[in-house]
């Protein structure tokens, strides 16, 4: 049988490009057989798979530039991807795109305790940043719960938290520094060791930009002395309610926790049989409330928090005497998803945040929706500052479940807008939120973010398909009105 003649030109310009490709890179580090891009074919969002034309492995910025170059000119899409890490669809590819696997960029380049700061290539996992500074007591404050297997590249892409982002910040208050390249292979530096910036703050713009703008290969971070003292206090409620309404207590009194994390039952349970950290199984909620710094400030202040505990209603109080057992009331936290990986086949983890006052609330209508779709749903979250992850669980296998999470999911996410929240606290927007857009931006919103787009990335060639739910061309944009239409938007040039 005849191929189609779309068909069969198709695979001429995929032959055309590969041939290309293999002038920049040696044969083994191009992947084009099936099997091979399999491996590609999701993020952790595992829900949407999708295998790519090609994967490539640079390990040299001059490589990844090469590979823009020759893909902008051809007029290929593509997706970078660090660990795959992402469980927003970050780095979901494109039948039609080159997928720029980025994990042989995995080394440290410069140790500065002077300035106190690391400059790593993007493939070095959050984790190897502190191990690289341990020894001479410092470490990297943001830590996902992924941490050790996150890239710092991803990390800046989705601007990543942790469960220490209530005191130290996310991602973007840590970073100093980028190298980027753009999709016409243009290597660009911002920033650097200094502590600001002149101009524009580009960094802070490129900081959660999902991979919409460039590609990053190099970053440079703050590192922090490891606190004097770091005490855990783990306390048990009988009811949800009562646990978010001592985390608002403990914030209004003045305290800003290292860590303010909550569990509920359900992942209690499931965190205490997957790794028997010690939790108690008589509680519907838990907080873990981590204190640091001088000795006799951490004395004071779980002192402090005790008693707010106590006061709120906590049926069991525990606080950590040394440092093994800090450890151990992180465990379980650090501990979650897995655990809930084993109980059910499948579970999207979801991410939004909403204003702190309004936990106790949020928490009864994510009650009410599960009964409502009749999936279970367990929530594990940073609570200080209001970024949940509620895992909703189901079985892709059962028809029509699948459909439901979603639902559920986005029904969650409209909520945490509804009571003055957003949609995404650190897993970013990519497709699993991209259609929910509309629900916090209206129209001039959105065209005005795809402005920016336009500015780096005029073809919209990098990452496509990702945040926005409709799509304009550059020139388009450049048409429509600003300012109630009183000013003309100029044509945008290439950055």
């Amino acid at each position: 049988m005849k191929m189609p003649a779309a068909e069969s030109e198709a695979l001429a310009q995929r032959d055309e490009l590969l041939a290309e490709l293999g002038t920049i890179l040696p044969a083994e580090r191009i992947i084009a057989d099936e099997p091979g891009l399999r491996t590609y074919d999701c993020d952790a969002l595992t829900a949407y798979r999708q295998t790519p034309m090609l994967v490539v492995l640079p390990d040299k910025v001059d490589e990844v530039s090469k590979i823009l170059a020759v893909c902008d000119r051809r007029g290929i899409k593509v997706v970078a991807r660090g660990a795959g890490t992402s469980v927003s669809g970050g780095a979901l590819p494109l039948a039609d795109c080159v997928l720029l696997a980025m994990a042989r960029f995995n080394r440290i380049l410069d140790i500065d305790y002077d300035n106190r700061c690391v400059t790593a290539q993007c493939g070095v996992t959050n984790l190897a940043l502190s191990e690289a500074v341990a020894e001479r007591g410092f470490y990297y404050a943001p830590d996902p719960s992924s941490q050790i297997a996150c890239t710092i590249g991803g990390n800046v892409a989705e601007n990543s938290g942790g469960v220490h982002c209530l005191k130290y910040g996310m991602t973007t208050n840590n970073l100093l520094g980028l190298e980027l390249v753009l999709m016409d292979g243009t290597v660009l530096r911002i920033g650097g060791k200094h502590l600001d910036a002149e101009g524009y703050d580009l960094l802070g713009l490129l900081t959660g930009s999902e991979g919409l703008l460039g590609v990053i290969t190099e970053v440079t971070v703050r590192i922090l002395p490891r606190p004097e003292t770091a005490r855990a206090v783990l306390a048990g409620f009988s009811d949800d309610e009562s646990a978010g309404q001592v985390v608002a207590d403990i914030i209004a009194a003045g305290i800003i926790p290292a860590g303010l994390e909550m569990m509920d039952k359900f992942i209690i349970q499931a965190t205490e049989d997957f790794c028997h950290a010690g939790y108690p199984l008589d509680v519907a909620a838990l907080l873990i409330v981590e204190l640091d710094g001088p000795e006799v400030e951490v004395d004071h202040l779980v002192q402090s928090v005790v008693e707010l505990a106590e006061r709120g209603g906590a049926t069991t109080v525990q606080v950590s005497t040394s440092e093994e057992e800090r450890l151990r009331f992180w465990l379980g936290r650090k501990s979650a998803f897995p655990a809930v990986g084993r109980l059910s086949p499948d579970y999207f983890c979801m991410d939004g945040t909403i204003p702190r006052h309004q936990l106790p609330h949020v928490l009864k209508r994510m009650a009410a929706m599960s009964q409502h779709y009749n999936l279970r749903v367990t929530n594990v979250f940073h609570a200080g500052d209001g970024n949940l992850h509620p895992l909703i669980m189901y079985d892709a296998n059962q028809p029509g479940e699948l459909a439901r999470a979603e639902a559920f999911g986005a029904d969650i996410l409209k909520l945490c807008v509804e009571v003055g929240g957003v949609l995404t606290g650190e897993h970013g927007v990519g497709v699993e939120k991209r259609d929910l857009m509309g629900v916090m931006f209206n129209d001039d919103d959105l065209n005005q973010q795809q402005r920016i787009k336009c500015a780096f990335d005029p073809a919209g060639r990098l990452n496509p398909g990702k945040v926005f739910p409709t799509l304009h061309r550059c020139a388009e944009l450049g048409k429509m009105h600003v300012h109630n239409g009183e000013l003309p938007f100029p044509e945008l040039p290439r950055f």
